[in-house]
Order: structure tokens, then C-alpha cells, then sequence
């Protein structure tokens, strides 16, 4: 294998596996944070912090030796993380005060004081992409460094993972993914899915059993529940059970342009990627372009999915070289953004050409 084929495997490999973890879970943030979830294991932690462990699930995993769980975190590491988080700034405010509010709760609670009752279940609304997985995953952190849960872990699912197709199995298919989160977060995405179209629809069945376990685990669950606003709207006001255990909106807005670019920018600083002069400027064109119909682009998952085709655009001009350096490997230039962009690239003439005739 000559040089040229083994750079284009690696560019390859790198390419195959952002594809792989953006189709296992659409929902992974952009920072790439520990994560546990019913739809698939996965991402490399954040820093090089382990991700919480699993659950044991009261199923086939029953009876096995349970593994030992790493220290809780410290609140103020939890906060910074939260900080660093480019946008959001609604949503930190919001997470702050859930801080805040837990932290006294728990302290009332020791002191053997009066505590008034104290909702933990959320409802998180926005488009596709502007980090409810993420901060679900947060607050699971959170919630077990204040002690509130047992665990910290995040357990994802959506209505696939909820219903099944048989009368009986819904019960026994959703209270398969409560063991899993018992001690962490229940994530349901979309979760105004379970509202059942028709009389056979076993939806219902899913919120239930979910609301059965919410007050039966009322110390050790917390569920998360997301989606479109006016979808999550009706959802929740279509059941007095869910009306009175979500009282707590997080809404989400999309990402500005200039928070997209920084989303690129940080996860070419992950793949140790740089911009040649005057290249940002050009993504940000793709960017926005792209970003006609907010919904179908996805914020910082369509950012994603960008960056992922101005590699693929930027392996091609590396396998036609005849040689090339560890810079040129670690550089994108504009010609791979026009590439990406299905555009032809008319590279520009020297200076001392510019006024040839």
C-alpha cells in the first residue's frame, strides 16, 4: 500500500465513523459527551472523563456482579462544563436555578426541615439539533452529584423503544427501558409519538407505565421528555397524569449563524483540522445557505453533517496529489468547501499573475 491509499483509508476511517455515530444516534451532541443510552452505547468521553455506567437492567443482565461507580462529580466542574457550552444561554440560565433549587432542597431535607413538593421531570422543546440530548445528559450528571440520583446515567429512547406491536409486550417492552434508568434520566425523544392515532395503538399503554413509574420511583427516576413545541404542547395536555408531573419547560432556540461557525470551528479544533486564509468566511457561506429551512438543517447536527462532506471533499483532493504533508492533512482549504458544496473551484491567481493581461 503506497502512501497516497494509506491516506485516503485514514481520511476514510475518520469519515466512516462520524457517519456511524451521527446514524446510531442523530441526538449526539456536537461535544462528543459520555453517553448511555438505550438506542446504542457510545461516543469517546469529553476530556477523557468515563462516562457513567449502565444501569444493570433487570432482565438477562440480572443476578450479575454490578459494576462499581466512579465518585460523583463535583457541582462546579458540572457548571463550568455547563459554561463552556457554545450557545444556550436561556437554558444555562435555567439549569442554574435547577441547580440552585435542588441544592437548597436537598439541604432542607438534612437539616430535617419542611420541603415542598419539587419536580425533577422536564419538558424539553425545540427543533432537531440544539442540544436537549446534551443537557438531558448534564442534568443526569447533576442530579447524581447533588445526590438527588443514585447513578447519573442517561437511558434514550423514543416510541420504537417503548411500544411494541402485541397486547401485553408495550407494558413489559417500556419497563425494560425504566429498569435501565432507574437511578439516572429516562430520555424520550419525540415523545408526543406515544399519543396513539387509533383505538388498536398501544401508545397509551407506553405512558402508563411510564407515570406508574414516576411516582413508584419518585426518588431515583427522573424523565425527561422532548420535542417540537407545539407538539410537546398537545402531548402534555392530552393526559392529566402528564399535566401534573410536567411542570417544568426548557425551550431551546436555534443556533445563530455565528454560534453555528463556532460549533465548526471547535469540532475541526477536536479533529485537529485548521482553516486556510479566508476559508471561514466560505463555511459560513455553506452554512447559511444550507440553512434556508432551519428545521430540515438541523442546527448543529446539520453543522455536522457539513463538516463531514468538506472531509470527504478534502480526502478527494489528498488522493489526487502525487505527495503531501502532515499539514497538508491537518488543512482545509476553499477549494474542499466548493467541492462540498457541488460547486467548481477556480483557484485563484497568483499575486504576480492578477494584473497579466
Amino acid at each position: 500500500m503506497d502512501k497516497k491509499d494509506e491516506i485516503i483509508l485514514r481520511q476514510l476511517d475518520v469519515i466512516r465513523s462520524m457517519s456511524e455515530n451521527s446514524l446510531s444516534r442523530m441526538n449526539e451532541d456536537f461535544w462528543g459527551t459520555p453517553r448511555t443510552s438505550a438506542k446504542g452505547e457510545g461516543a469517546a468521553a469529553k476530556d477523557g472523563k468515563k462516562a457513567p455506567p449502565t444501569a444493570t437492567d433487570g432482565g438477562e443482565g440480572a443476578g450479575q456482579k454490578e459494576e462499581e461507580l466512579p465518585p460523583p462529580e463535583k457541582i462546579e466542574d458540572l457548571k463550568a462544563e455547563l459554561d463552556s457550552y457554545i450557545g444556550l444561554a436561556e437554558i444555562k440560565k435555567e439549569v442554574n436555578n435547577l441547580i440552585n433549587m435542588a441544592t437548597v432542597f436537598k439541604r432542607r431535607q438534612a437539616a430535617e426541615l419542611p420541603t415542598t413538593d419539587f419536580s425533577l421531570h422536564m419538558v424539553f422543546t425545540g427543533n432537531p439539533g440544539t442540544g436537549k440530548t446534551m443537557i438531558a445528559r448534564l442534568m443526569a450528571r447533576i442530579y447524581r452529584s447533588l445526590g438527588i440520583l443514585s447513578k447519573g446515567q442517561l437511558v434514550e429512547v423514543d416510541r420504537s423503544g417503548l411500544v411494541a406491536g402485541y397486547v401485553g409486550q408495550t407494558a413489559i417492552k417500556t419497563q425494560q427501558q425504566i429498569q435501565k434508568a432507574l437511578g439516572g434520566v429516562l430520555f424520550i425523544d419525540e415523545a408526543y409519538a406515544l399519543n396513539g392515532k387509533s383505538e388498536n395503538d398501544f401508545g397509551q399503554e407506553a405512558i402508563d407505565t411510564v407515570l406508574k413509574a414516576m411516582e413508584d420511583h419518585r426518588d431515583d427516576l427522573v424523565v425527561i421528555v422532548a420535542g417540537y413545541d407545539e407538539l410537546m404542547e398537545r402531548f402534555i395536555h392530552s393526559n392529566p397524569g402528564l399535566e401534573s408531573r410536567f411542570n417544568r419547560y426548557l425551550h431551546f432556540d436555534d443556533y445563530t449563524l455565528d454560534e453555528m461557525i463556532g460549533i465548526f470551528k471547535l469540532q475541526c479544533k477536536k479533529g485537529c483540522y485548521q482553516l486556510a486564509d479566508g476559508v471561514e468566511a466560505e463555511v459560513r457561506e455553506f452554512i447559511e445557505e444550507s440553512n434556508d429551512d432551519g428545521i430540515t438543517f438541523g442546527n448543529a447536527r446539520g453543522v455536522r453533517n457539513i463538516f463531514e462532506q468538506i472531509l470527504t471533499a478534502q480526502a478527494n483532493r489528498l488522493a489526487a496529489m502525487e505527495a503531501f504533508t502532515k499539514e497538508d492533512l491537518m488543512t482545509i482549504t476553499a477549494e474542499d468547501v466548493f467541492h462540498a458544496r457541488g460547486m467548481d473551484y477556480d483557484a485563484p491567481l497568483p499575486a504576480a499573475e492578477e494584473g497579466a493581461p
